[in-house]
């Protein structure tokens, strides 16, 4: 145990793999991340450090220079929120040596940079949603394609990735008069349950009724002779994003929506309800409440809207 941190690469991959049960492209990112830090303690001639010996001058300065690193093609620094995926990387290898019963720095000590540049989350208002959903022609297959898809997305909170993946027997859906739901692999291998509309049902059957193909994948491309090869005609997360943005553009909305707007739609809608935080957790499939927290500022604003009309003090008689 006693071995420099560099040393420890391999060890914290494997518990990251077999206890934490991350994907491999989880567990590559890492891996690149923590690189950056060894590659520094190398640059200073620090590669024989142990977990014992980290500080927080040490891992300050590592901050400093990481903030003024210059990237060789883009010429420009890295980006704060960049910057804080490096941070978060060395942070999960002090929580392991903290679990392994290594000496070592607390992880509380190395705090995540601010970015001030961060926007709040891009949402659709229920009218928004009406306009865009009302802005497609379902007289056409594409249209009828088109219209499933948006309703699929703002029904389930899909990510465009897992939407792009649905394929057709998973929805059995000339079984269903109402509700539908299913079980889906999502970001980082996790299993969770999604749920459609009775709307979105609606439009899955019609879509699906104006197909006559043997294509697997639920949401397929018509582009003229692609049907006569053997290649499946399964949209591409590009595509589908492009979809959105078409109708988003028909509608006049002043957003410029992408497939993620419709799942932050999604959250954000069953919070303005009162849905705990948890629970929208296992909705969106995060690991982490955390992630779930950025829609947190959402519903305070109107929590402080609601405060503000109905609890401003005016109605009370002033002396």
């Amino acid at each position: 145990m006693n071995k420099p941190i560099i040393k420890h690469l391999n060890d914290f991959l494997d518990y990251l793999e077999i206890e934490k049960g991350l994907a491999n492209k989880t567990q590559e990112n890492y891996s690149r991340f923590l690189n950056k830090f060894f590659k520094w303690l190398k640059n200073n001639k620090l590669t024989a450090i142990k977990p014992s010996q980290l500080s927080p001058a040490l891992i300050s300065k590592y901050r400093i220079w990481l903030a003024r690193n210059v990237n060789l093609q883009t010429k420009k620094t890295l980006k704060k929120s960049t910057q804080n995926y490096y941070l978060i990387a060395l942070r999960s290898l002090l929580e392991f040596f903290i679990e392994k019963n290594i000496p070592s720095l607390s992880p509380t000590q190395i705090k995540l940079a601010k970015d001030k540049s961060d926007k709040e989350i891009k949402f659709l208002k229920l009218d928004q949603i009406e306009q865009l959903l009302n802005a497609v022609d379902t007289k056409t297959a594409i249209g009828l394609r088109d219209k499933a898809i948006l309703e699929t997305l703002f029904s389930t909170g899909l990510r465009v990735a897992e939407l792009k993946n649905l394929d057709c027997e998973q929805l059995r859906i000339k079984e269903l008069t109402k509700d539908l739901e299913i079980a889906i692999t999502g970001k980082g291998s996790r299993i969770r349950t999604v749920y459609f509309s009775e709307r979105a049902v609606q439009s899955l059957k019609k879509y699906l009724s104006a197909r006559h193909d043997m294509d697997k994948a639920l949401f397929i491309n018509y582009k003229p002779g692609i049907s006569k090869t053997d290649l499946s005609r399964r949209l591409t997360t590009k595509s589908i994003e492009e979809i959105v943005k078409k109708y988003v553009k028909i509608a006049g909305l002043p957003i410029m929506a992408t497939p993620h707007t419709l799942r932050h739609s999604f959250a954000t809608d069953l919070l303005a309800q009162g849905i705990d935080l948890r629970m929208v957790q296992e909705f969106l499939g995060h690991r982490n409440i955390a992630t779930t927290q950025i829609y947190a500022h959402v519903t305070n604003k109107q929590l402080r809207d609601i405060h503000r009309k109905f609890h401003s003090g005016k109605r009370l008689k002033t002396n």
